[in-house]
Protein backbone atom coordinates (compact mmCIF):
# COMPACT_ATOMS: atom_id res chain seq x y z
CA UNK A 1 0.00 0.00 0.00
CA UNK A 2 1.48 3.56 -1.44
CA UNK A 3 -0.36 6.37 0.15
CA UNK A 4 2.78 8.34 0.69
CA UNK A 5 3.55 8.04 -3.32
CA UNK A 6 -0.55 8.36 -4.51
CA UNK A 7 -0.41 11.99 -2.09
CA UNK A 8 2.72 12.89 -4.28
CA UNK A 9 1.27 12.05 -7.55
CA UNK A 10 -2.38 13.91 -6.09
CA UNK A 11 -0.06 17.40 -5.32
CA UNK A 12 1.25 17.09 -8.69
CA UNK A 13 -1.70 17.41 -10.31
CA UNK A 14 -3.52 19.78 -7.78
CA UNK A 15 -0.51 22.19 -8.15
CA UNK A 16 0.13 21.81 -4.68
CA UNK A 17 0.11 19.91 -1.59
CA UNK A 18 -2.75 18.20 0.20
CA UNK A 19 -4.01 19.65 2.98
CA UNK A 20 -3.21 18.06 6.33
CA UNK A 21 -6.34 16.87 6.92
CA UNK A 22 -6.99 15.60 3.35
CA UNK A 23 -3.70 13.98 3.96
CA UNK A 24 -5.01 12.42 7.04
CA UNK A 25 -8.12 11.13 5.73
CA UNK A 26 -6.52 9.41 2.78
CA UNK A 27 -3.99 7.45 4.64
CA UNK A 28 -7.11 6.34 7.38
CA UNK A 29 -9.17 5.18 4.32
CA UNK A 30 -7.66 2.18 2.05
CA UNK A 31 -8.47 2.68 -1.08
CA UNK A 32 -7.80 -1.47 -2.30
CA UNK A 33 -10.36 -2.23 0.93
CA UNK A 34 -12.84 -0.52 -1.64
CA UNK A 35 -12.25 -2.45 -4.64
CA UNK A 36 -13.92 -5.40 -6.44
CA UNK A 37 -11.06 -8.43 -7.40
CA UNK A 38 -11.37 -7.33 -10.58
CA UNK A 39 -11.21 -3.83 -11.89
CA UNK A 40 -10.87 -2.04 -15.49
CA UNK A 41 -8.07 0.51 -16.73
CA UNK A 42 -7.76 2.06 -20.11
CA UNK A 43 -6.08 0.20 -22.80
CA UNK A 44 -4.69 2.90 -24.68
CA UNK A 45 -7.02 1.41 -27.59
CA UNK A 46 -10.42 2.86 -26.76
CA UNK A 47 -11.47 -0.17 -24.41
CA UNK A 48 -10.54 -1.22 -21.12
CA UNK A 49 -8.43 -4.89 -19.93
CA UNK A 50 -9.49 -6.01 -16.81
CA UNK A 51 -6.77 -6.71 -13.63
CA UNK A 52 -7.39 -9.71 -11.61
CA UNK A 53 -6.18 -9.45 -8.13
CA UNK A 54 -5.83 -13.62 -7.62
CA UNK A 55 -3.71 -13.56 -11.07
CA UNK A 56 -1.85 -10.53 -10.69
CA UNK A 57 -2.03 -9.01 -7.23
CA UNK A 58 1.13 -6.75 -7.79
CA UNK A 59 -0.43 -5.09 -10.45
CA UNK A 60 -3.75 -4.99 -9.44
CA UNK A 61 -3.08 -3.02 -5.97
CA UNK A 62 -0.40 -1.20 -8.04
CA UNK A 63 -3.61 0.11 -9.65
CA UNK A 64 -5.17 0.37 -6.55
CA UNK A 65 -3.11 3.71 -5.38
CA UNK A 66 -2.23 4.90 -9.00
CA UNK A 67 -4.21 8.74 -9.47
CA UNK A 68 -5.71 6.97 -11.94
CA UNK A 69 -9.83 6.13 -12.45
CA UNK A 70 -10.95 2.22 -11.83
CA UNK A 71 -14.05 0.87 -13.38
CA UNK A 72 -15.68 -1.57 -11.12
CA UNK A 73 -18.55 -2.82 -12.95
CA UNK A 74 -20.51 -2.80 -16.22
CA UNK A 75 -24.15 -3.02 -17.48
CA UNK A 76 -24.77 -3.88 -20.89
CA UNK A 77 -21.27 -3.69 -22.79
CA UNK A 78 -20.57 -0.35 -20.95
CA UNK A 79 -18.91 0.51 -17.55
CA UNK A 80 -21.75 1.48 -15.09
CA UNK A 81 -19.82 1.97 -11.86
CA UNK A 82 -15.77 3.57 -11.59
CA UNK A 83 -13.53 4.27 -8.61
CA UNK A 84 -12.80 7.75 -9.31
CA UNK A 85 -9.52 9.11 -10.01
CA UNK A 86 -8.13 10.31 -5.84
CA UNK A 87 -7.46 13.42 -7.54
CA UNK A 88 -10.95 14.53 -8.53
CA UNK A 89 -12.41 12.99 -5.12
CA UNK A 90 -9.91 15.30 -3.03
CA UNK A 91 -10.51 18.30 -5.37
CA UNK A 92 -14.18 18.26 -4.96
CA UNK A 93 -13.85 17.47 -1.28
CA UNK A 94 -11.83 21.12 -1.30
CA UNK A 95 -14.58 22.85 -3.39
CA UNK A 96 -17.12 21.38 -0.65
CA UNK A 97 -15.03 22.71 1.72
CA UNK A 98 -15.48 19.96 4.13
CA UNK A 99 -13.79 20.00 7.67
CA UNK A 100 -12.55 24.01 7.00
CA UNK A 101 -9.92 25.12 9.21
CA UNK A 102 -10.86 25.99 12.67
CA UNK A 103 -14.03 23.67 12.36
CA UNK A 104 -14.41 20.71 15.17
CA UNK A 105 -16.48 17.55 15.12
CA UNK A 106 -18.29 19.46 17.81
CA UNK A 107 -20.15 22.16 15.11
CA UNK A 108 -22.95 20.67 13.33
CA UNK A 109 -22.35 19.78 9.92
CA UNK A 110 -24.39 16.58 7.78
CA UNK A 111 -23.65 15.95 4.57
CA UNK A 112 -25.57 14.03 2.08
CA UNK A 113 -23.78 12.06 -0.88
CA UNK A 114 -25.58 10.82 -3.78
CA UNK A 115 -23.42 7.60 -5.38
CA UNK A 116 -22.70 5.76 -2.75
CA UNK A 117 -20.07 3.33 -5.33
CA UNK A 118 -17.32 1.73 -3.75
CA UNK A 119 -18.25 3.87 -0.24
CA UNK A 120 -15.15 5.27 -0.53
CA UNK A 121 -15.86 8.33 -0.85
CA UNK A 122 -17.98 8.37 1.47
CA UNK A 123 -15.32 6.81 3.81
CA UNK A 124 -13.40 9.86 3.40
CA UNK A 125 -16.42 12.01 4.26
CA UNK A 126 -16.55 10.13 7.51
CA UNK A 127 -12.91 10.50 8.37
CA UNK A 128 -13.30 14.32 8.27
CA UNK A 129 -16.53 15.10 9.53
CA UNK A 130 -17.37 11.52 11.99
CA UNK A 131 -19.70 8.75 10.25
CA UNK A 132 -22.88 9.80 12.36
CA UNK A 133 -22.73 12.93 9.99
CA UNK A 134 -23.04 11.47 6.43
CA UNK A 135 -25.78 9.82 4.84
CA UNK A 136 -24.85 7.97 1.66
CA UNK A 137 -27.63 7.36 -1.29
CA UNK A 138 -27.06 4.78 -3.81
CA UNK A 139 -30.04 3.93 -7.06
CA UNK A 140 -28.50 0.22 -7.24
CA UNK A 141 -29.58 -1.74 -4.75
CA UNK A 142 -26.47 -4.40 -5.17
CA UNK A 143 -23.95 -1.49 -5.00
CA UNK A 144 -25.69 -0.10 -2.30
CA UNK A 145 -24.95 -3.43 -0.70
CA UNK A 146 -21.57 -4.04 -1.69
CA UNK A 147 -20.43 -0.05 -0.84
CA UNK A 148 -21.93 -0.71 2.94
CA UNK A 149 -19.60 -4.12 2.82
CA UNK A 150 -16.57 -2.14 2.01
CA UNK A 151 -17.74 0.58 4.77
CA UNK A 152 -18.11 -2.32 7.77
CA UNK A 153 -15.50 -4.33 6.80
CA UNK A 154 -13.52 -0.75 7.10
CA UNK A 155 -14.61 0.24 10.43
CA UNK A 156 -17.02 2.95 8.97
CA UNK A 157 -20.86 2.85 9.59
CA UNK A 158 -22.49 6.15 7.85
CA UNK A 159 -26.48 5.83 6.60
CA UNK A 160 -26.52 3.60 3.47
CA UNK A 161 -29.88 3.85 1.70
CA UNK A 162 -31.32 3.09 -1.54
CA UNK A 163 -33.11 6.13 -3.16
CA UNK A 164 -33.25 8.32 -6.36
CA UNK A 165 -30.39 10.73 -6.04
CA UNK A 166 -33.48 13.05 -7.88
CA UNK A 167 -35.27 12.96 -5.04
CA UNK A 168 -32.90 13.92 -2.64
CA UNK A 169 -32.99 12.46 0.72
CA UNK A 170 -35.42 14.30 3.30
CA UNK A 171 -34.93 11.97 6.13
CA UNK A 172 -31.84 12.90 7.12
CA UNK A 173 -32.67 16.41 5.83
CA UNK A 174 -31.20 19.61 6.63
CA UNK A 175 -27.29 18.96 4.85
CA UNK A 176 -24.65 21.89 4.79
CA UNK A 177 -23.57 19.83 2.12
CA UNK A 178 -24.64 17.66 -0.91
CA UNK A 179 -22.29 15.98 -2.90
CA UNK A 180 -22.56 13.83 -6.15
CA UNK A 181 -20.29 11.67 -7.29
CA UNK A 182 -21.74 11.27 -10.88
CA UNK A 183 -22.38 14.25 -13.42
CA UNK A 184 -25.66 15.97 -13.83
CA UNK A 185 -27.11 18.30 -16.40
CA UNK A 186 -29.36 19.67 -14.11
CA UNK A 187 -29.71 20.28 -10.46
CA UNK A 188 -32.44 18.42 -8.56
CA UNK A 189 -34.96 21.11 -7.19
CA UNK A 190 -34.67 18.90 -4.05
CA UNK A 191 -31.45 19.38 -3.49
CA UNK A 192 -31.57 22.87 -2.92
CA UNK A 193 -34.92 22.61 -0.68
CA UNK A 194 -32.80 19.89 1.48
CA UNK A 195 -29.68 22.28 1.79
CA UNK A 196 -29.38 25.21 4.58
CA UNK A 197 -28.67 28.78 4.02
CA UNK A 198 -24.53 28.74 3.27
CA UNK A 199 -24.37 24.99 2.25
CA UNK A 200 -22.72 23.53 -0.51
CA UNK A 201 -24.04 21.70 -3.73
CA UNK A 202 -21.01 20.17 -5.45
CA UNK A 203 -21.32 17.99 -8.46
CA UNK A 204 -20.07 17.26 -11.57
CA UNK A 205 -21.29 18.03 -14.59
CA UNK A 206 -22.49 17.27 -18.24
CA UNK A 207 -24.08 17.94 -21.10
CA UNK A 208 -25.57 16.19 -24.13
CA UNK A 209 -22.69 17.90 -26.25
CA UNK A 210 -19.72 17.81 -23.61
CA UNK A 211 -19.06 15.55 -19.89
CA UNK A 212 -17.08 18.05 -18.25
CA UNK A 213 -16.79 20.38 -15.54
CA UNK A 214 -17.28 20.46 -11.34
CA UNK A 215 -20.33 22.78 -10.68
CA UNK A 216 -20.06 24.60 -6.86
CA UNK A 217 -23.28 26.34 -5.56
CA UNK A 218 -23.91 27.93 -2.55
CA UNK A 219 -27.17 27.94 -0.93
CA UNK A 220 -28.50 31.94 -0.23
CA UNK A 221 -31.05 32.93 1.83
CA UNK A 222 -33.96 33.14 -0.09
CA UNK A 223 -33.55 29.41 -1.28
CA UNK A 224 -32.09 29.71 -4.74
CA UNK A 225 -28.11 28.86 -5.67
CA UNK A 226 -25.38 30.56 -7.17
CA UNK A 227 -22.22 29.50 -7.96
CA UNK A 228 -19.09 28.22 -10.68
CA UNK A 229 -17.98 25.89 -12.41
CA UNK A 230 -14.43 24.48 -12.49
CA UNK A 231 -11.98 23.58 -15.04
CA UNK A 232 -11.89 19.33 -13.99
CA UNK A 233 -13.61 16.10 -13.92
CA UNK A 234 -15.69 14.01 -16.27
CA UNK A 235 -17.91 11.52 -14.58
CA UNK A 236 -20.59 9.14 -15.24
CA UNK A 237 -23.95 10.71 -15.83
CA UNK A 238 -26.47 10.26 -13.34
CA UNK A 239 -28.93 8.11 -15.62
CA UNK A 240 -27.55 6.12 -18.86
CA UNK A 241 -27.16 8.65 -21.81
CA UNK A 242 -29.94 9.19 -23.91
CA UNK A 243 -29.26 6.90 -27.53
CA UNK A 244 -29.54 9.13 -30.83
CA UNK A 245 -33.12 8.99 -32.35
CA UNK A 246 -32.02 9.42 -35.79
CA UNK A 247 -30.48 7.31 -38.09
CA UNK A 248 -26.74 7.28 -38.86
CA UNK A 249 -27.06 6.73 -42.41
CA UNK A 250 -29.41 8.66 -44.70
CA UNK A 251 -30.91 11.09 -42.56
CA UNK A 252 -33.55 11.77 -44.71
CA UNK A 253 -35.20 8.74 -44.31
CA UNK A 254 -35.63 9.32 -40.63
CA UNK A 255 -38.84 11.74 -40.93
CA UNK A 256 -40.48 13.78 -44.10
CA UNK A 257 -39.04 17.07 -43.28
CA UNK A 258 -36.85 19.17 -45.41
CA UNK A 259 -32.89 19.22 -45.87
CA UNK A 260 -31.97 22.64 -46.02
CA UNK A 261 -28.05 23.09 -47.69
CA UNK A 262 -25.65 25.44 -47.29
CA UNK A 263 -21.91 26.15 -46.67
CA UNK A 264 -20.34 27.34 -43.20
CA UNK A 265 -16.95 28.51 -42.57
CA UNK A 266 -17.17 26.98 -38.54
CA UNK A 267 -14.65 23.78 -39.14
CA UNK A 268 -16.58 21.12 -37.26
CA UNK A 269 -13.22 20.23 -35.20
CA UNK A 270 -13.42 23.97 -33.74
CA UNK A 271 -16.68 22.71 -32.09
CA UNK A 272 -16.12 19.14 -31.96
CA UNK A 273 -12.25 18.50 -31.82
CA UNK A 274 -11.52 18.49 -28.46
CA UNK A 275 -11.33 21.92 -26.99
CA UNK A 276 -12.76 21.66 -23.83
CA UNK A 277 -13.44 25.20 -23.26
CA UNK A 278 -15.68 25.48 -26.41
CA UNK A 279 -16.96 22.14 -25.77
CA UNK A 280 -18.29 23.29 -22.70
CA UNK A 281 -19.65 26.40 -23.77
CA UNK A 282 -21.65 24.81 -26.66
CA UNK A 283 -23.01 21.88 -24.13
CA UNK A 284 -24.36 24.89 -22.22
CA UNK A 285 -25.63 27.21 -24.65
CA UNK A 286 -27.16 24.80 -27.29
CA UNK A 287 -29.08 22.41 -25.47
CA UNK A 288 -30.11 19.18 -26.80
CA UNK A 289 -27.38 19.03 -29.05
CA UNK A 290 -25.11 15.78 -29.80
CA UNK A 291 -22.00 14.86 -32.19
CA UNK A 292 -20.64 11.87 -33.40
CA UNK A 293 -17.63 11.52 -36.17
CA UNK A 294 -18.36 9.47 -39.26
CA UNK A 295 -14.53 8.57 -40.89
CA UNK A 296 -15.59 5.84 -42.72
CA UNK A 297 -15.25 7.33 -46.27
CA UNK A 298 -18.87 6.14 -47.25
CA UNK A 299 -20.38 9.86 -47.65
CA UNK A 300 -17.33 11.82 -47.76
CA UNK A 301 -13.91 11.91 -46.42
CA UNK A 302 -14.86 12.96 -43.06
CA UNK A 303 -18.47 14.25 -41.61
CA UNK A 304 -19.70 15.62 -38.32
CA UNK A 305 -23.15 14.36 -37.54
CA UNK A 306 -25.20 16.55 -35.35
CA UNK A 307 -28.29 15.06 -33.55
CA UNK A 308 -30.83 16.54 -30.96
CA UNK A 309 -32.07 14.69 -27.90
CA UNK A 310 -34.95 16.73 -27.77
CA UNK A 311 -36.41 16.39 -31.49
CA UNK A 312 -35.95 15.13 -34.61
CA UNK A 313 -33.68 17.80 -35.85
CA UNK A 314 -30.43 16.81 -37.19
CA UNK A 315 -27.21 18.20 -38.99
CA UNK A 316 -24.44 17.15 -41.12
CA UNK A 317 -21.18 18.78 -41.69
CA UNK A 318 -19.02 17.69 -44.13
CA UNK A 319 -14.89 17.90 -44.84
CA UNK A 320 -14.33 17.30 -48.74
CA UNK A 321 -10.93 16.22 -47.86
CA UNK A 322 -9.70 19.53 -49.98
CA UNK A 323 -11.18 22.71 -48.46
CA UNK A 324 -10.19 23.54 -44.77
CA UNK A 325 -12.27 26.61 -44.94
CA UNK A 326 -15.33 26.01 -45.95
CA UNK A 327 -17.55 22.91 -45.43
CA UNK A 328 -20.76 21.45 -46.65
CA UNK A 329 -23.96 21.72 -44.15
CA UNK A 330 -26.92 20.03 -44.37
CA UNK A 331 -29.62 20.28 -41.73
CA UNK A 332 -33.31 19.33 -41.12
CA UNK A 333 -35.65 19.38 -38.69
CA UNK A 334 -37.61 22.23 -36.27
CA UNK A 335 -34.55 23.12 -35.08
CA UNK A 336 -31.36 24.23 -37.34
CA UNK A 337 -29.11 23.07 -35.47
CA UNK A 338 -25.93 23.83 -36.98
CA UNK A 339 -26.98 27.06 -36.86
CA UNK A 340 -27.36 27.20 -33.64
CA UNK A 341 -23.97 25.61 -32.94
CA UNK A 342 -22.38 28.41 -35.61
CA UNK A 343 -23.41 31.07 -33.65
CA UNK A 344 -23.23 30.06 -30.48
CA UNK A 345 -19.25 28.78 -31.21
CA UNK A 346 -18.66 33.05 -32.53
CA UNK A 347 -20.53 34.04 -29.48
CA UNK A 348 -17.93 31.98 -27.38
CA UNK A 349 -15.28 34.00 -29.75
CA UNK A 350 -16.49 37.13 -29.39
CA UNK A 351 -16.10 36.56 -25.77
CA UNK A 352 -12.37 35.82 -25.28
CA UNK A 353 -13.13 32.02 -25.74
CA UNK A 354 -13.95 31.87 -22.13
CA UNK A 355 -12.72 28.80 -20.12
CA UNK A 356 -15.24 27.01 -18.17
CA UNK A 357 -14.27 28.91 -14.98
CA UNK A 358 -15.62 32.06 -15.83
CA UNK A 359 -18.87 30.47 -16.86
CA UNK A 360 -21.63 30.59 -13.52
CA UNK A 361 -25.04 29.03 -13.04
CA UNK A 362 -28.25 30.41 -10.75
CA UNK A 363 -30.35 27.83 -9.58
CA UNK A 364 -34.06 29.17 -8.61
CA UNK A 365 -36.03 27.57 -6.02
CA UNK A 366 -38.36 26.71 -8.91
CA UNK A 367 -35.75 24.47 -10.85
CA UNK A 368 -35.29 26.73 -13.45
CA UNK A 369 -31.50 27.56 -14.47
CA UNK A 370 -29.66 30.65 -15.57
CA UNK A 371 -25.90 30.68 -17.00
CA UNK A 372 -24.28 33.33 -16.71
CA UNK A 373 -20.50 34.56 -17.82
CA UNK A 374 -18.37 35.84 -15.23
CA UNK A 375 -21.04 36.99 -13.15
CA UNK A 376 -24.61 36.66 -12.57
CA UNK A 377 -25.11 40.21 -14.39
CA UNK A 378 -24.29 38.92 -17.47
CA UNK A 379 -26.61 36.06 -18.59
CA UNK A 380 -26.11 33.55 -21.24
CA UNK A 381 -28.79 32.54 -23.44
Amino acid sequence: MNTQGLLAEIAEQLGHPVSDKLAVALREVPRHRFLPETVWVRDGQGGYRPIDRAADPGEWMAAAYEDQTLVTQFSDGLPSSSASMPSMVLRMLQLANVAPPGWTQQQPFKVVEFGTGTGFNAALLCALLGQGRVTTVELDPVLAEQGERNLEATGYAPAVVVGDAGKGWPDSAPYALVLSTFSVDQVPPAWLAQTIPGGRIVTPWTSSWCCYGTLALTISASGTAEGRFHDFASFMPMRPSIEETTPHGDHGQAAPILEVRSVTEVSPWAVAGGDLDAEFHLGLTVTGAFFSWDTTGEHVPVRLRVGDTTSTSWATVDFDGIHTTEFTVTQAGPRQLWTEIAVAYRTWESNGRPGVGRHGLTVHSDGGHTLWLDSPDHPLT
